[in-house]
């Protein structure tokens, strides 16, 4: 069974990468949570506006801004997709989790992109996906279902109905806001699309601030660190590696890999809450690794192996 190309590889390990710094995201907000009564809408808007900052900050300092003027004027309703997108299954997710509860939300949000773009792909090349890749993408999304159902608890939430369409409409934008980020990540630097991405990201939630409950800063200093980390790490650092990986693995094959998301977050609950794994969890860990490790294999892929791109660099 070939490898496929080091291009590809590195692609691949950018996004499993971002995954991990995603999985990471969810103790950070908890922590957050215990010492600042900050609403998630509220984390998220912040985590967007420091992203934004950082990555302006470092055009600036590079001297690439213009960059990011060139890539406004040259596919402003691409940019615009992706910043909204972003910003959008963000908020479906968060949403659907107060509604559902997060295993339910997590399995259906993530699980339903990879099943789209595999399906959407198909469709487009007119091939059916080969044995080997279905077998990749069965073994992720039954450990998807394992760690996540196994970590949290079994309640349905208030509202199980609205947060189970909330997190379709996730899964669904996540899946189409990976295909415009693709695509346009190889006409534009990592680094200039995640920094145009942020911006519009950040102008999108502003508004949504008026509507939740609670506080809108802190002045707890752990609290601004934990939001900073946020910031910089799991969306800014994040999304620059997932927009390299985008421009030579297909958008499938980058959201299969990012279930590692919910991978990390389960290892970090157990070594750093202490939380116990149990053997469904181990299973669901080892059929998602085992799984991402497969996409590293041309002939189980989740999706088209891409040429390198010749894009600028990041």
């Amino acid at each position: 069974m070939p490898t496929s190309s080091p291009s590809h590889l590195r692609g691949l390990a950018e996004v499993a990468a971002a995954s991990v710094l995603w999985g990471t995201g969810g103790l950070a907000v908890q922590l957050i949570r215990e010492r600042a009564a900050l609403s998630p809408v509220t984390i998220s808007a912040w985590r967007m506006v420091i992203a934004a900052a950082v990555l302006v900050v470092a055009l600036l300092v590079l001297r690439r801004a213009g960059e990011l003027v060139d890539l406004a004027r040259a596919r402003p309703r691409q940019l615009l997709a992706v910043g909204v997108g972003t910003a959008a299954y963000q908020g479906f997710y968060f949403v659907s989790v107060t509604q559902v509860g997060v295993a339910v939300s997590t399995v259906v949000s993530l699980g339903l992109a990879p099943v789209l773009l595999t399906v959407a792909e198909s469709v487009r090349h007119r091939r059916t996906p080969t044995r080997s890749r279905l077998a990749v993408l069965a073994a992720a999304l039954t450990g998807l279902v394992l760690v996540s159902v196994a970590g949290h608890e079994s309640g349905t939430g208030p509202a199980p109905v609205a947060g189970v369409l909330l997190a379709l409409a996730s899964g669904t934008t996540y899946a189409l806001t990976t295909v415009a980020g693709g695509s346009i990540s190889r006409q534009a630097s990592p680094l200039v699309l995640t920094s145009g991405m942020t911006l519009v990201g950040a102008v999108t939630l502003g508004p949504c601030l008026a509507l939740v409950d609670g506080p809108l800063v802190t002045d707890d200093p752990a609290a601004v660190a934990w939001l900073v980390y946020l910031g910089a790490l799991t969306m800014a650092l994040a999304y620059v590696l997932l927009y390299s990986g985008l421009r030579v693995v297909a958008p499938s094959t980058a959201v299969t890999a990012s279930l590692v998301e919910p991978v990390t977050a389960a290892v970090i609950a157990a070594v750093v809450l202490s939380e116990a794994l149990g053997p469904a969890a181990v299973v669901g860990i080892l059929l998602v690794l085992g799984a991402v490790a497969g996409l590293g294999r041309a002939s189980t892929a989740a999706g088209p192996v891409l040429p390198d791109a010749g894009a600028p660099a990041p």
